[in-house]
């Protein structure tokens, strides 16, 4: 939707009729069906279902589209109405661009920071409707570490930044950086200057850093004269003279000059150990050796030898991914090293896969001493995000390394924390102090590992399921094969007593669960069926409802034992909308849109009918739909509807709750494995095997490995007759597995994931 398409307005002054547009709605209106007239036809951004309302022009003022952007992403229609009043904020909002220094106002505190980020956080709800405009600000200076996020909003990164140095706020909360001294004032306070105080000063829009030598009067007016640290040239020791009112005291951090990362290829590609990005390294430094990873390879300007940026296993490095005020990679502060690539070697603990003459994969010593680990934090490392996916994750030797028959639990671990942090309340959660050592050890020596080198070793996983057998839940969690939701009820429940994720109605009684077994009667006629469509038959079989939305939702497929599936292809539903099977809450009538009072069991399965979804009506379409001769015998009930909604219709659509996939376990020859879906993007999907390949015999190592599978994304595409079509052994890559091997799938809720 772009402003050549629409004309955009604001409700200035409440109309009379209809009663419900109130001031400070933002309507739009199609280009086409603009004319100056006396009244307006125009549709409320409210409206989910684009009822046109015939507005008086007196009762609203046009908007630009990019206005429009920046007033939706305020919370309410009154303090949107306020600031619309506010012109001079609109147009200097218009003006901001990424780079610039600004005040950020959170909780009541004004923090200075660097725009990072301008445009929309969520897609629009509706395919007409536009998105607010939000600003991301990277806390700057003394501010650092007061903010919110790590430039990611739900699960997708919009700029990168250390944890808690960034801020996603609307234009009311953003200002430009301005001077204290710059207020409004018939006198300056010159005496806030002093010789010898560094300063930030602007000349041709652009800051520069330098010292204050003298503040002078000159003609009425206060200039300073400021000993530059380097001058439009880009030499030092030059001496200008500013305004006041163009100088701010302090170093206001500014947006740095970008370096050219792109050494010359002959050099980059070739060194002595063939090393690239992700090569495991060590090098020698004054503390003796250190061990990392390289995430970065490149030239600077003002140095002819390549580079290596590292982030290292310990806190020995001197940024979290930045130098010289230029971000290279990102990684937790004092992690991050940069050294000559000639410098480094491969990583002496770990021996080449290819090397015949090692016949066993060294195990690395152990971290933990008495019990406590030497090297990890309590910090949780947060989940991989879409742009680091091909940069952690992607290769071999990547993912979680599978050890004598643990590949149900590798496959569940990597599903549920890769690059998802649903469950991460689990890592943190207070838990019983003989049940802590097991949180332990999935925090330090598995998750966190998992997301910022994307590999844990085997003897990690074994310890863990050492540790359960200890604790007396099964006798052979060492060496026998488990199912997936056996290890993730014993680990949620049992250990770490995680609240059910699952509360299910039935009867006006409340269950609870962890994962739910997806049941079909015989009677079904399903083929080539969604995930949609397999909840909501098996929860129309059995009667079932939410409670409540979940956070998270894992799934199982329906199946006779490990081996016999029940369906050729079941297809990857990517949303699962679950507001039609929520036991309380309005709904719409399937016909009108209007309030749904009456739902029918027997209309469940009717071709006439949508595929999908259950059969609710209102009162009127109810009456018409049951007086066909073929429904006349059907029995519908009524349905609880909330009592603010009794007696009024239903203005607008409903905001549909939504689950969206994020992993996938499936199952082949009682092994198994997992896909993620790590993006927005459809193919953005990849495959873990933790066993893949194997290096030796009975005294070597299994070899995990994870790649990308942008093919799946393409069969996703398909129409259902296109899909049935498809011979598994011929489907390209991986996806045949997705498609015919699936055993769990993996929902959450990215609102609700916020409050469990």
């Amino acid at each position: 939707m772009t402003s050549v398409d629409h004309r955009y307005f604001i409700i200035t002054e409440k109309p009379p009729n209809p009663k419900h547009i109130e001031a400070g709605q933002i309507c739009y209106t199609s280009e086409y069906k603009h004319k100056t007239t006396s009244k307006l036809s125009v549709i409320p951004l409210s409206s989910g279902v684009g009822l046109n309302y015939d507005i008086d022009v007196n009762h609203m003022s046009p908007l630009t589209a990019e206005e429009a952007e920046l007033l939706q992403a305020l919370s309410n229609d009154k303090e949107r109405l306020k600031w619309f009043r506010e012109r001079n904020a609109l147009r200097t909002a218009l003006g901001l661009t990424k780079g610039v220094p600004v005040i950020v106002e959170e909780k009541k505190e004004e923090l200075r920071g660097m725009i990072r980020y301008i445009g929309r956080l969520t897609e629009p709800k509706y395919p007409h409707h536009i998105s607010g405009t939000f600003f991301g600000v990277e806390l700057q200076g003394p501010d650092k570490g007061k903010g919110n996020t790590n430039g990611m909003y739900g699960y997708k990164e919009f700029f990168p930044c250390p944890k808690d140095c960034g801020i996603f706020a609307p234009f009311s909360r953003v200002r430009p950086l301005v001077p204290s001294s710059l207020s409004p004032s018939p006198q300056p306070q010159t005496e806030e200057l002093s010789p010898g105080d560094r300063v930030t000063y602007i000349t041709n829009n652009i800051c520069r850093h330098g010292m204050v030598v003298d503040v002078q009067e000159r003609d009425g007016q206060h200039v300073v004269r400021i000993s530059t640290d380097t001058d439009e040239n880009g030499k030092t020791g030059g001496e200008v003279q500013v305004p006041l009112d163009c100088v701010a005291k302090g170093e206001v951090p500014t947006e740095p000059e970008k370096m050219d990362i792109d050494g010359p290829a002959e050099e980059l590609n070739s060194n002595d150990f063939g090393l690239t990005v992700n090569s495991v390294v060590e090098v020698n430094l004054a503390q003796g050796t250190s061990y990392g990873i390289i995430r970065w390879i490149g030239t600077v300007p003002g140095r002819k030898e390549t580079l290596a940026g590292l982030e290292l296993d310990e806190d020995r490095g001197v940024s979290d991914g930045t130098l010289k005020d230029v971000r290279l990679f990102t990684c937790p502060p004092k992690k991050a090293l940069f050294v000559k690539l000639s410098s480094c070697r491969p990583d002496s603990r770990f021996q080449s896969i290819s090397a015949n003459h090692h016949k066993k994969m060294p195990q690395v010593e152990d971290t933990e001493k008495d019990g406590e680990s030497t090297t990890w934090t309590l910090e949780t490392v947060p989940p991989v995000s879409a742009e680091q996916v091909q940069q952690i994750l992607i290769g071999r030797m990547k993912g979680i390394q599978g050890h004598c028959n643990s590949c149900y639990m590798d496959a569940a671990l990597f599903g549920l924390f890769s690059c998802s942090s649903v469950l991460d309340s689990m890592l943190f959660k207070s838990t019983a102090p003989q049940d802590a050592p097991i949180q332990k050890t999935l925090l330090h020596n598995i998750v966190n590992p998992l997301r910022s080198k994307g590999f844990v070793e085997g003897r990690h996983i074994m310890k863990l399921r050492q540790q359960l057998q200890k604790h007396g839940y099964s006798h052979s969690f060492t060496t026998d094969e488990k199912d997936p939701e056996e290890f993730l009820i014993v680990i949620m429940h049992h250990i770490l007593a995680l609240d059910p994720l699952l509360k299910l109605s039935a009867g006006g009684k409340v269950q609870e669960s962890y994962c739910y077994q997806i049941f079909l009667d015989q009677n079904h006629s399903l083929v080539l069926p969604t995930v949609q469509q397999l909840l909501e038959h098996s929860f129309h079989s059995t009667g079932l409802k939410l409670a409540e939305v979940p956070s998270c939702l894992i799934l199982q497929m329906p199946r006779f034992g490990k081996k016999f599936k029940m369906f050729d292809k079941i297809i990857p539903s990517l949303e699962l909308d679950i507001t039609d099977l929520l036991s309380e809450g309005p709904q719409q009538c399937i016909l009108c849109g209007h309030l749904a009072a009456k739902e029918c069991t027997e209309c469940f399965k009717d071709p006439v009918f949508n595929q999908t979804g259950f059969k609710v009506f209102c009162m009127t379409c109810s009456s018409q739909v049951h007086s066909h001769p073929q429904r006349r015998f059907h029995k519908p009930v009524d349905l609880d509807i909330p009592p603010a909604y009794l007696g009024h219709s239903m203005p607008h659509a409903l905001t549909r709750d939504k689950l969206e996939l994020f992993a996938v376990l499936c199952i082949e020859t009682s092994h198994y494995v997992s896909f993620i879906k790590y993006g927005p993007k459809s193919e953005d999907w990849i495959f873990f095997d933790s066993m893949a390949d194997r290096q030796g015999e009975r005294d070597g190592f299994n070899i995990p490995e994870v790649h990308a599978c942008p093919e799946v994304g393409m069969y996703m595409e398909m129409s259902p007759a296109e899909l049935a079509n498809q011979v598994p052994r011929d489907m390209k890559g991986v996806a045949k597995r997705l498609f015919c091997d699936a055993y769990m799938y993996l929902y959450q809720s990215t609102n609700m994931c916020l409050y469990r």
